[in-house]
């Protein structure tokens, strides 16, 4: 947990006592950690693993909102505000450990630290300047360029260095990558055979390595 900015900047006694309010609760890929609509009851912060938030259509077609690491806050907007539902569905992506505070305590916090509400408040404001940029990319970029910044993004996040490039640590399929970006899984399989091509990646979808980072990078924002 030494990766949560909130959990750094509390003294070492309140930093104790939110440990003590924290519960670990361990999910496996299928599971559901919350649903869309959902109440909210606790404040969540990933442990292990990787989670993925998304919402889905009536249709059930899933959009991809964001894939959390270790050390990342979820939920934290929905659980601010009393009485709220979630406006995704948080799941696994493989075996993950997820610790939890009832929103009770979470609030208790924020009254008592004025620090940690800051802390959460500069969190809101990165998540709107997130799924505004997002709203920008699908609307405006090419679907090449979408996979291309996803994938720098996760490479700088995520990745492991490799004599051949750097891994993802993340083991995404074709229709995870097709869900984060807005196309369907075909034209995932085509871009990715560009991008092979054209040396910027190599191996399959559940281990990814990124051989050419800076054009990569380039193609993302071009």
């Amino acid at each position: 947990m030494d990766r949560n900015p909130l959990l750094q900047i509390l003294s070492a006694h309140d930093r104790h006592k939110i440990l003590r309010e924290l519960t670990e609760t361990r999910y496996g890929k299928g599971q559901y950690i919350f649903r869309e609509g959902d109440p909210t009851e606790y404040f969540h912060i990933v442990k292990e693993g990787t989670v993925k938030c998304f919402k889905s259509s009536p249709g059930g077609k899933e959009c991809m909102l964001k894939v959390l690491m270790p050390g990342d806050l979820f939920c934290c907007d929905a659980a601010t505000f009393d009485g709220a539902y979630h406006p995704g569905t948080a799941q696994p992506m493989g075996d993950v450990s997820v610790l939890r505070m009832r929103k009770e305590a979470y609030f208790d916090m924020l009254r008592r630290n004025p620090d940690a509400a800051m802390e959460v408040i500069r969190h809101l404001g990165h998540r709107l300047n997130e799924a505004q940029e997002k709203a920008k990319v699908l609307a405006l970029d090419r679907a090449d360029q979408r996979l291309a910044s996803l994938l720098a993004s996760l490479a700088e996040r995520t990745g492991l260095r490799e004599p051949q490039g750097i891994r993802l640590s993340v083991r995404l399929t074709r229709q995870d990558m097709a869900d984060m970006v807005g196309v369907t899984t075909e034209t995932v399989i085509r871009i990715m055979a560009q991008f092979k091509k054209l040396r910027l990646v190599s191996g399959t979808a559940s281990r990814l390595v990124i051989c050419d980072l800076p054009r990569l990078k380039l193609l993302g924002s071009t």
